[in-house]
Order: structure tokens, then C-alpha cells, then sequence
């Protein structure tokens, strides 16, 4: 069963209730904390399916990354992955924004190939840099989840994209198999913290994790959120059983 939409404030756990500032600076002060383990641990404790998720993204938005002259935006980008995905598919210019500075600077490190490298650019999802109805799509990939205001982020995201602009927001979701589900469960709530918080040797950020998305709206929830947004055509794909989502949507 769906969980109810959530409220026009909800946001990120981390930080006092109704403080979006305060949740900010605590996101922020998070990824600087485990920015030289992110990748690695992303493809460890997802053993590798991140990579095909962001990949599946790419393809996804194909069509409107083909277009010459489009301009795409991966906001909340961390070490770029997604970005760099859609770059392999882009005939215009692809921008990756986030406001943690050393998650750029690895995102950068990682920009050095031919032929369409990425403009990396440090930002707030809340308050983009980007005139109004000036992108071709906007995306993210696991970062959605960390805004101190979901709901302002998506009219932010929507006030930025071109009439018939797309946005994608791929996030970890929920997995309803009735076998499946309570395992991929207890991996995710009570091995995959402790695994993470050895590797990184930062106690906090991998329990914040299951945390963070228990509290996350589900595949049903976010679509509704998108809609209540002024999106049209809205719709989703799960990949690994519900594991991650990728919803998609347009602006009229």
C-alpha cells in the first residue's frame, strides 16, 4: 500500500523539524564526511546496480539529449556519475550542480574524457542557477531524497525546465514482493549501516541511509507529489524489484 503524500514541508530527517537551513548545513557536513568512500561504497553495498540504474537513466532521456543545442541540468550531481552518463548521450551541454564542494572536485577528476565534457557548478537544488524555462530536462540520481524541501525542489526544478522539459528523479524506493521485500529489508536497515560505517570509518551517514528512506515517499506517493507540482505525463520504472525508481514527468 501507497504511504500518504507527504506534506508540503517534508524534507530530509536530518536537522531540526522545520529548520531548512539547519538541514542543509547537516546534509552538506554529511557528504564532506564520506566523500572520499561515496563511489566505492555506492557500488559495493548496491553491488554494482547503481551504475546500471544511472545508465537505464540515460537511455531513458535519450531523445531529448539527442537534441542539438540541448541544455540538460543533473542537480544534486555529488561525484557525477549520472551527469557523466548523460553526457555520452548529449548533443548540446550537460551542467551537474551540487553544494557540496568536495564532491565536485571528485566529479571533476572524473571529467577529463572527449568529447562532451561536463560543466561542473556549485549550487542548491533550492535555488538553481538557471534562468526560468531554460532547460531541455533536469535530473538526479540519490540526491533528491537529501533536500531540505521536496516540494520546492520540484517547483524549483520545474520553474527552470522549457515548456515539453523533462524531469527525472531516480531515488532508492520500495520493494513490495512478499519474499523479496523483508529480506532486501533487513540488508538495507541493519547490514548494509554497519558495513558502511566500517569501510568508511565515519559512524552516522549509512545509518542515515534507511533512514532517510523509510521516510521517503514511495513509488505511488512521489508520482502524486510530481502531479501535485503541475507535471504531466507522469510515470515510473522500478529497477531491482522496486529497490531504486526512476519517475519521470513533463512540464505543460
Amino acid at each position: 500500500m501507497s504511504q500518504t503524500a507527504p506534506s508540503t514541508q517534508a524534507g530530509s530527517p536530518l536537522g531540526p523539524p522545520g529548520d531548512e537551513s539547519a538541514t542543509r548545513r547537516a546534509v552538506r557536513d554529511m557528504f564532506v564526511s564520506v566523500a572520499p568512500r561515496y563511489d566505492f561504497l555506492n557500488h559495493f553495498l548496491s553491488l554494482g546496480r547503481d551504475i546500471a540504474w544511472r545508465n537505464a537513466t540515460a537511455r531513458a532521456l535519450q531523445e531529448s539529449l539527442a537534441r542539438p543545442g540541448s541544455l540538460v541540468a543533473d542537480v544534486c550531481c555529488g561525484t557525477g556519475d549520472l551527469a557523466l552518463a548523460l553526457s555520452r548521450f548529449s548533443a548540446g551541454r550537460v551542467v551537474g550542480t551540487d553544494f557540496c564542494h568536495p564532491m565536485l572536485e571528485r566529479a571533476r577528476e572524473k571529467d577529463r574524457r572527449p568529447p562532451r565534457p561536463v560543466f561542473f557548478l556549485e549550487a542548491d537544488t533550492l535555488a538553481l542557477p538557471f534562468p526560468d524555462n531554460s532547460l531541455d530536462v533536469i535530473s538526479t540520481a540519490f540526491g533528491f531524497r537529501n533536500l531540505a524541501n521536496y516540494s520546492r525542489g520540484l517547483q524549483e526544478m520545474r520553474r527552470v525546465l522549457k515548456p515539453g522539459g523533462t524531469v527525472a528523479i531516480l531515488e532508492f524506493s520500495r520493494v513490495h514482493a512478499p519474499v523479496i521485500g523483508p529480506l532486501f529489508r533487513l540488508y538495507f536497515r541493519r547490514i548494509l549501516p554497519r558495513i558502511g560505517t566500517l569501510i568508511s570509518g565515519v559512524p552516522g551517514p549509512y545509518q542515515y541511509l534507511p533512514d532517510s528512506v523509510s521516510r521517503f515517499p514511495d513509488q505511488e506517493a512521489l508520482s502524486s507529489l510530481l502531479r501535485e507540482t503541475g507535471l504531466i505525463h507522469v510515470r515510473y520504472r522500478n529497477f531491482s524489484l522496486g529497490a531504486a525508481a526512476l519517475h519521470l514527468g513533463q512540464k505543460q
